[in-house]
């Protein structure tokens, strides 16, 4: 009797925990094309000369996330002042882009103050260039990475203008410390991987039947991911093999889609555009 009653109670106690929390909503990801960067030095991806003499086309994906009536853009690409610049095969990298976020949410009906939520993996310039075009969205960024960018002056190396809106004072920053349930029931998930930048962080996006994991650049291709390889201009080497090993521990344990956002092969693993996975 005393072991039934213990088994009632835990199982009231499991229900009511279970009850407690809030249900999961339909949650679908679509790629854009954010620019193409050339690579013409490779071994800028390296700290261990890995690439001397190499080249490799990498490309640029942003991703719309929609979560219920939420929208949320997690990477804003290279700037659109770019647009159709050729690219220069003289300089160690260089890019162009296509076509602007805006034109492509366009295409799928989306104004841009439907954006309520524009997430940033880190401060680099192909990650940052067209935040400004969605001042209305609360933009989530890392802690470590808001320090450095809205410092005055910003750290040394960053390009501060694309995240003004926020750093102005006139739209709304939530810096991320550690991970974030982004909408609180666990499908759309900030992971904290420190290295490449103070504040890095990558994306775990739960849909109906996979998991899917977005690199930000915790790795930018697949050799350097399967090498777990430092980039020569990583903030910390430490915490970048730290991440890397976090990365992957989870991508097994989830058994998650990996999709590198600059690796040319990995643009296949989601639906082309205008085409969403759910």
């Amino acid at each position: 009797m005393k072991k039934l009653l213990i088994a009632t109670a835990l199982m009231a106690v499991t229900g009511s925990a279970a009850s407690a929390q809030p249900a999961a909503s339909k949650v679908s990801i679509t790629r854009l094309d954010c620019g193409t960067v050339a690579a013409n030095n490779l071994n800028l991806f390296s700290d261990t000369d890995a690439y001397v003499g190499k080249s490799k086309r990498l490309v640029v994906g942003c991703y719309l996330i929609r979560h219920a009536d939420k929208v949320m853009l997690w990477d804003a690409g290279l700037p659109a002042a770019i647009k159709g610049k050729p690219i220069d095969p003289k300089l160690p990298m260089d890019a162009t882009v296509t076509r602007t976020i805006p034109e492509q949410l366009a295409a799928l009906g989306i104004k841009p103050e439907q954006v309520t939520i524009v997430g940033i993996s880190h401060y680099h310039f192909d990650h940052t260039g067209q935040a400004a075009s969605f001042p209305g969205a609360t933009l989530l960024i890392g802690a470590n990475d808001w320090a450095a960018v809205s410092a005055k002056p910003p750290a040394p190396g960053i390009n501060a203008a694309p995240l003004q809106p926020w750093i102005g004072g006139g739209a709304k920053v939530d810096p991320v410390t550690g991970d974030r349930d982004v909408f609180g029931d666990g499908s759309v998930r900030m992971i904290d991987m420190p290295g490449h930048t103070p504040g890095h962080h990558s994306l775990l996006v739960r849909l109906k039947g996979r998991s899917v994991l977005l690199t930000g650049d915790v790795a930018h291709f697949t050799e350097n991911y399967a090498a777990d390889g430092v980039p020569s201009f990583n903030t910390n080497r430490a915490d970048t093999l730290a991440s890397l090993d976090r990365f992957k521990k989870m991508a097994a344990n989830l058994n998650a889609t990996v999709i590198i956002q600059h690796e040319p092969a990995d643009v296949a693993k989601l639906p082309a555009f205008p085409a969403a996975a759910e």
